[in-house]
This record gives C-alpha cells, structure tokens and sequence, in this order.
C-alpha cells in the first residue's frame, strides 16, 4: 500500500478497506488535508463538504467493524463536479446566480456512488453553467492545472481533473457537454470517459430530449475508471435515453482490431508534439497486432452547428436572468446568450438536422469495419489561464495561425457529443515543457467497456499513472 494515502487508486483503496488494511477515517483525513492544502494554488473546489466526509467515514469504518456487506466502493472518496446535483449540499453552477442552491436529490450517479460507499468529499469548480472550455469563474476564480499552475486545467470539469491529478481522491463525476470532461482530462494527464447517451442517465439535464450533455467518470487508472463506470450505468426511466435496460457488452476486443486513425479532423493546426506523442501510442497499440487505417473525416465543419445548438440552448436557460443580473455574469457567458438569442428557429433546426447527418456519417463508418475511430484529444495542450474563448486560438506555441478555438483547438471532441458515441481519452505521454497530451478513443454505441479494454493495454506498455505533478501548498 503506498506511504500516502492520496496516491492509492481507488480499486486499491476499496480492497485495503475490505481487508482492514485501511480505516476510511484515515483515507478520508489524508484526502480532506491534501484538498485543504493545495486550495490556494489549484482552487479545485467550490465547496470541501469537510464534516459531512468525516461523518460518512466514520460510518464506513463502523460498518466494517460490524462486518456488514461492503459496496464495491466502501470508504473511498469522490468528488463531483457543481453542475451536478448533489442532496444537502449546494450546486452553484459555478455562478453566483446559484450560490446558495442546495438541491433535495441527488443526480443519478451521485446516489449510485453514495450507495456503493463512495465518501463524497466536495464539488469541483466549473466555469458558469459549463460554458467555456476554461475553469474560472466570477464565483470562484480561477482553476488552475496541477502540471504548471501558469495554464489552465481546461474546462468545464476543470476542477475535478485538477483534483484527480493532484491526488485529491481518486475519482471523480464530471460532465460533458462538448469536451468537457475529456478536455479536462487531457490537460491535466488522466482518464476521461464521456459515456454512450443514455448509458448513465442523467435526469437533471434541461432538454432530456435533445440532451447531448453526458455525467461520466474521471480517474487516474483504467480499472477506476471501469469500476466507476459499472456503478453509475444503468437504466432509469426518469431519462429517456436511459429508460430501457442496457444491451449487453460487446464481446471482447477481436484479434487483428481495426483502428480508424483520424490524425486531422478537418484542422489544419496540429502541435507538433501532440502529433508525435499521439502517433506513438498508435504506433504501441499496432505492436500489440492491431491494424491501422487512416480515416479523412471532416468534424470541424460542424462547428457552426454545435454553436447554435448551445448558444441557443443557454440563452433558453439563463436569458431570463438579463438584464437585472448581467453584472454578476461572466462576460464571456453574456455573450454566449446574447448570440443564443440572436439564433433563428431555422438555424436551430437546420443544426439538429446536421447532429442526425453526422450521426450517420459515424455510425457508417463502424459499418465499415473499423473498430475503434483514435484521434488526439486535443490539438495542442493546456493553454495560459485567462483566454477569453471568444479570441483566436493559436496552435503551435503561438506560432500558428488562429481560429476559432472549438474548430481549432478541440474539434476531436464535440462531434461525439452531437452522436451520443462513447469516447475515451487516455494520457499519452508529455510535452518537454511537461504539459499532458491525450489520445482519443472512440466506439460505437453501447461499447463503453470495449473502450477501457483497449485503454488498458496501452496502459499495460505506455503506463502513466506514476507520474504526479508537483503542487506546492
């Protein structure tokens, strides 16, 4: 068992608690002091729910004294991102609109977390209401990136990829709503799963029938990530997607696995490290006997048709609030609805119709025998903190020439938000300046477990989780 107690996985602290090896109360304390500590450097948490983890491991370690039956996560800690609804402890949508709001029930994957033992220790910093692929907020200031406090931990699970990367627990739930959990992820060197639509239901989400915001787990290790995964899915009839049982597990990854590798999605800018380190872990996984074949796909034309659908969407939410409480929004967030407003019934449907034809285009092209479709996560790693998301984004340590920044610097992953197709990113090696890089894997539907499967054997030649930032307290 390793000397600190915040650099066990959660599946070895889980087994240590079952053996009496270790107290939860112990774990917990470690997590609570480590979370404590780096809060002036990360800023990961909007709120450490300190009493209620102590009260929650106290009763963990009651029961294992007891020698009740155990949940598969008994007395590990978890954090959950603040869009999430968690019962008796506030969910500001990291805005000041909201900070004071304290939900009645927990989102779904919340209760299932809690009911397989999980300690909920806090709620993780996010841009207002998700909306930038940065983490700062006028609530909350500014989230910053374990591996060089000097760049963002990107956005919006921000908070909860920093906390998972600095060892302040184990996992984490995060949301995604365009990239927002696999974004994260990338920049901070972990594992990021936006899970198949439906697979983890999410009741709470403001259009459950045009929803393509997804609740998904973020870890360290692949077995995490998949013991996670195995809690928080499952059917619920509260969202439509999520209403029939789930079909059962693709079989295992066949011999001779065909991979689409999309290098360019439509982008011209690649950085040129994340290209080598991304084609390396291609390479690796070609080693072990899977064949890889080029894929020419364009997402990045698609751009325009994720903006109106979430410009619109969050001026349907929030313009409500305008202008009386415009100064206590993020100008950035302003904009967002002022653009929303400006959409046209016709552009919005005109963009739903796009989401059904690139659902197509997908699904056609797993129809033709490709496997798993890989791409970087990211076409360039964590950028300074303080962008605005509306400014040009460079590619190329600046040198390369700017767009806009969804098309430029993550058009691997919004797509997938639009499909509902189950996507991966797993660490894949750092830049000489240190910054994480990510590989993205995605599936067809319902292939979630396939997913980890391939993660884990590049994870077996390409291990990375003993690498841990340096955060000073």
């Amino acid at each position: 068992m390793a000397d600190d107690l915040t650099r066990l996985s959660a599946t070895e602290a889980a087994a240590a608690i079952r053996a009496r090896r270790l107290s939860p109360v112990e774990l917990v304390e470690a997590v609570l002091a480590a979370a404590e500590r780096s809060q002036p450097v990360l800023n990961a948490f909007v709120t450490i729910a300190a009493e209620q983890a102590r009260a929650a491991a106290r009763a963990a370690e009651d029961a294992v004294a007891r020698g009740e039956p155990l949940g598969p996560l008994h007395g590990v800690p978890f954090s959950v991102k603040d869009l999430t609804n968690t019962a008796g402890l506030r969910t500001t949508m990291g805005s000041a609109l909201f900070s004071d709001n304290v939900p009645g029930e927990d989102a779904v994957p919340v209760a299932r977390l809690r009911a397989a033992g999980a300690i909920l220790i806090g709620k993780t910093t996010t841009p207002e209401f998700g909306h930038k692929p940065f983490t700062d907020s006028p609530l909350t200031g500014v989230t910053r990136n374990p591996w060089n406090t000097a760049r963002t931990p990107g956005g919006s699970s921000g908070g909860a990829a920093a906390a998972v990367a600095a060892g302040l627990g184990p996992i984490a739930l995060g949301t995604d709503g365009g990239g927002s959990i696999r974004i994260p992820a990338a920049c901070c060197g972990i594992l990021g799963l936006k899970p198949t639509l439906g697979r983890v239901p999410h009741i709470h989400a403001p259009d459950l029938f045009g929803n393509n915001s997804y609740i998904g787990p973020m870890t360290r290790t692949v077995a995490d990530a998949r013991l996670m995964l195995r809690v928080i899915e499952g059917p619920d009839p509260r969202d439509p997607y999520a209403a029939a049982a789930l079909p059962p597990d693709p079989a295992p990854l066949p011999d001779g696995l065909r991979i689409g590798w999309a290098l360019r999605v439509g982008n011209r800018l690649l950085d040129a490290e994340v290209e080598a380190l991304t084609t390396a872990a291609i390479r690796s996984l070609e080693a072990m006997g899977a064949t890889i074949e080029p894929v020419e796909i364009d997402f990045a034309a698609e751009e325009d048709a994720f903006l109106v659908l979430l410009q619109a969407s969050l001026a349907g939410r929030l313009a409500s609030y305008l202008p009386a409480a415009a100064d206590r929004l993020d100008a950035s967030l302003r904009e967002t609805i002022a653009r929303g407003q400006r959409r046209s019934a016709a552009e919005i449907l005109a963009a739903t119709a796009r989401r059904t034809a690139l659902y197509r285009r997908v699904v056609a092209l797993f129809e033709r025998g490709v496997d798993v479709l890989a791409t970087p996560t990211l076409s360039a790693p964590a950028p300074a903190v303080g962008l605005d998301p509306f400014a040009p984004f460079a590619v190329g340590g600046g040198t390369g020439e700017a767009g806009r920044i969804r098309g430029t610097w993550y058009p691997y992953t919004y797509p997938f938000n639009l499909t509902g197709h189950p996507a991966l990113t797993v660490p894949c090696g750092r830049t000489r300046e240190g910054l994480p890089v990510g590989l993205q894997l995605v599936a067809p539907w319902h292939a979630d477990h396939r997913l980890l499967d391939l993660a884990e054997r590049l994870e077996a030649v390409r291990p990375w989780g003993q690498d841990w930032p340096e955060v000073a307290a």
